[in-house]
């Protein structure tokens, strides 16, 4: 009896010594919490996280960011909403401060910021700041960041008035969308009249020349290649058929442009015309760094840089057919290699030259192709990407090139309101009670023995 009641004090001090230390050790794991933040997003598609783009524009931002969130009666909701998408950011740049004001309580401090809408924030970075109206996505304000972060806001200059691919029009052939997209990201555009102009102006970040459709004036001309040869930096897309008075500044480049166009019969496993090629292998280089989307070429030629005096550092860029070839016959009908008259692929489309001339460092792009850029393909894949990021490199602005956002490929399940109260009973209800009832038996049981 004695040895009995002796055990029966141990289990006692044992049961009592687990269930203080038990929760000592959930308090350790609590106050580790608060200490220590660790996760992973194991959605498919990372929908939790910035994509690889946002991350490294918000990491070489040199400086705090303020974003101040005006909301109505402190609404508790619209907080929680703000602070989970401002979280995003604030992982991969620490000194993101997010800050809220009511707008009830301080309406004089909104009117100031010039607040319209309910959970508009204001996005402050070096002396500058913007607002950005709900809803704003990831896209919206990575945008905003590279606005912010343009230390001066020189233009894209564009030639016009000889039937090129515009950065303002609307036309499937135009570029008016990727204007459109560059003014987004904090470039001005601007179309000089060299027919009025003394030169090309020095101001401007670049010139954008587009596929002239009728010959340059010889005078135009002239006042090109002294911004070429000054130092100026050039975007240069080149269709199919003749340079139309160019051909002077493609000799200063020392450009080799093969006749014929670039075809790949594999284009249409993808169900696209084997005329338009597709890019898949980028060389190493600034513009297609960690850059790994599709691109779409309609009609593209051949780019090649003989760089007799050494001047150039030349990259060339975007490889396309490589089951394909170079077509220099008809286009009608079946498309055939005749290995008398074509070139077997793989075909370089573009080129990157880069070199020191007066003191600064110029840059030009050279694409054999227009149409990846006009309003019915810049959507197509990579295609604004990859022309995203050859203006921000030719602008200097290497540190904010980056590339478009994952895809989401995470999928929503359905269910009916039978199957959710199926759902919720078993999980929330039934298994609960499962574990109470079999916890209980198992405590009478060893009562009883």
């Amino acid at each position: 009896m004695k040895n009995h009641s002796k055990i029966r004090f141990q289990l006692f001090v044992q049961n009592w010594l687990f269930l203080v230390l038990f929760l000592t050790l959930i308090a350790l794991l609590g106050f580790a919490t608060k200490r220590f933040h660790v996760e992973r997003d194991v959605t498919q598609s990372a929908r939790n996280q910035l994509t690889d783009g946002s991350a490294n524009v918000v990491k070489k931002l040199k400086g705090p960011v303020t974003i101040t969130a005006y909301v109505e009666n402190d609404d508790a909701e619209r907080k929680k909403q703000i602070n989970d998408f401002v979280a995003r950011y604030q992982r991969a740049k620490p000194d993101i401060r997010l800050t809220f004001v009511n707008t009830t309580k301080e309406p004089k401090r909104a009117q100031e910021a010039g607040i319209r809408k309910d959970g508009e924030l204001v996005v402050a970075f070096e002396q500058r700041s913007e607002n950005l109206v709900p809803a704003y996505t990831e896209r919206d304000l990575t945008n905003l960041l590279v606005r912010l972060a343009r230390s001066r806001s020189r233009a894209v200059m564009y030639l016009d008035g000889h039937g090129e691919r515009s950065l303002i029009g609307e036309k499937n052939f135009d570029l008016g969308e990727f204007g459109h997209q560059l003014g987004t990201k904090g470039f001005k555009l601007a179309n000089p009249d060299l027919t009025i102009a003394q030169e090309v102006p020095r101001n401007g970040a670049m010139l954008v020349i587009a596929g002239p459709q009728v010959d340059v004036s010889e005078a135009e001309v002239k006042k090109i290649m002294k911004y070429v040869a000054s130092g100026g930096n050039l975007l240069w897309l080149i269709d199919p058929g003749s340079l139309h008075g160019l051909q002077p500044l493609a000799d200063f480049l020392g450009l080799t442009l093969t006749p014929g166009i670039a075809v790949d019969p594999t284009s249409t496993q993808n169900g696209i015309d084997p005329k338009t090629v597709i890019g898949r292998q980028y060389a190493e280089h600034a513009i297609t760094k960690d850059f790994s989307l599709l691109t779409v070429f309609p009609e593209a030629r051949q780019i090649d840089v003989h760089d007799t005096n050494g001047d150039w550092e030349v990259t060339r860029l975007i490889s396309v057919a490589q089951n394909g070839w170079i077509e220099n016959g008809k286009l009608d009908g079946k498309i055939e290699f005749d290995n008398k008259r074509d070139v077997a692929g793989p075909v370089n489309i573009a080129v990157a030259m880069q070199r020191r001339a007066e003191h600064i460092t110029q840059r030009v792009v050279v694409v054999g192709n227009g149409s990846f850029l006009a309003n019915s393909f810049v959507a197509n894949g990579g295609n604004l990407g990859i022309g995203v990021n050859m203006v921000n490199w030719l602008a200097g602005d290497d540190n904010l090139i980056s590339i478009q956002p994952n895809l989401m490929k995470d999928t929503t399940v359905t269910y009916s309101k039978l199957q959710g109260a199926l759902i919720f009973g078993g999980f929330i209800v039934l298994l609960p009670l499962a574990f109470v009832i079999s916890g209980v038996m198992i405590w009478r049981r060893r009562r009883t023995r």
